[in-house]
């Protein structure tokens, strides 16, 4: 990661952030933080240290999406629970400033591990990668057990995935690049099998390795990205992160969305995960296969729109493998059957 020149729109919010962030003193500094497609990060160092500067992406989003200020307040709402989140300095809802709103928090200094080669260096032995599996687990099992009115939600008549099945589904209307059948009848099969009493809590949506920031000796510091949170089903965020915990034996196979760390070896089997989750808040998980269903058809969705901004030029596509994008659209879906099958549905 190189320093580059302060992007326009960013440079523009220097006085707002030296005037509402405490101790950020200038000259300051802005680093992009690159990886991902979803909000966009940047490193704004003063001469006192650095803080986190979260915005939406660019071009235009699909209604509701990328919301940074709902996510600074959930983050900032579990501050104190249990849960590692960093801490929330300012919010920002004045789109004048940089052209759309944006949230400040505390600066973590540590390493994502978001790709298999990145493992050895924060988690050289089975030892390390057994300990993070652990305190991912109890991390999760904390914040399923958090109240979920915590973060100002109101239990609504429609389920989380009745929600969610229909807010997507919009969204892959505005966004397909294609027509592809085989989305709206996966919904329909997702939306006949729910779980009619679902274990309702405080939901990330986005829970994995990738998504966490490690110590230097691997300890789990922080948990990021809490845009897409939301009080839903517990078991769609255990089921996110088993479909995002492949083994070293799955080499070969269509990967979720970005090759998975878990990939390097060494991490203990989902079904381990499983067990430990129950034992920590003794939930069933009899429908975690329903979930890893919806969890796999959800990313096609959201696999959809990256494919989307790539080709509708918001997103630069130099090097992008265009027929990889096709691909793991297909590949997703063709998971969400597999999970259905497992599971009657």
């Amino acid at each position: 990661m190189t320093e580059t020149a302060s992007p326009p729109d960013l440079a523009a919010a220097e006085q707002w952030l030296i005037d509402h962030v405490p101790g950020l003193e200038p000259p300051l500094r802005f680093l992009p933080v690159h990886g991902g497609h979803s909000n966009i990060t940047t490193r704004v160092s003063g001469r006192t240290g650095s803080v986190a500067l979260r915005r939406p992406p660019y071009g235009v989003l699909p209604r509701g999406a990328h919301d940074v200020v709902r996510e600074a307040r959930t983050v900032a709402a579990l501050a104190g629970t249990g849960v590692p989140v960093p801490e929330v300095l300012a919010i920002c809802t004045d789109e004048v400033v940089v052209g759309a709103p944006f949230a400040v928090t505390a600066w973590i200094d540590g390493t994502v591990v978001g790709a298999p080669e990145q493992v050895a260096a924060v988690l050289p032995r089975p030892a390390d990668r057994q300990r993070v599996a652990d305190e991912m687990i109890a991390t999760l099992a904390t914040l399923h057990r958090v109240d979920p009115a915590l973060i100002g939600t109101e239990p609504r008549a429609a389920s989380y995935v009745e929600r969610q099945l229909g807010r997507l589904g919009e969204t892959w209307t505005a966004i397909k690049t294609r027509e592809l059948a085989q989305v709206t009848e996966l919904a329909a099969r997702l939306l006949d099998a729910r779980p009619r009493q679902p274990r309702t809590g405080i939901v990330h949506a986005d829970f994995r390795l990738g998504n966490c920031m490690l110590s230097a000796d691997g300890h789990l510091l922080a948990v990021l990205d809490w845009e897409l949170a939301a009080r839903g089903d517990v078991l769609a965020d255990l089921a996110y992160l088993l479909n995002n915990w492949e083994s070293a034996d799955e080499a070969g196979t269509p990967v979720w969305m970005q090759t998975p760390p878990t990939r390097a070896g060494g991490f203990p089997g989902r079904a381990a995960l499983i067990e430990r989750y129950q034992e920590l808040t003794g939930f069933d998980t009899d429908a975690t296969s329903y979930y890893r269903g919806f969890a796999a058809w959800r990313m096609a969705v959201i696999a959809e729109g990256v494919k989307h901004r790539y080709e509708s030029g918001a997103l630069a596509d130099a090097g992008v493998d265009y027929g990889y994008l096709e691909r793991r659209v297909r590949d997703l879906l063709a998971q969400c059957d597999g999970h259905l099958r497992t599971s009657g549905a």
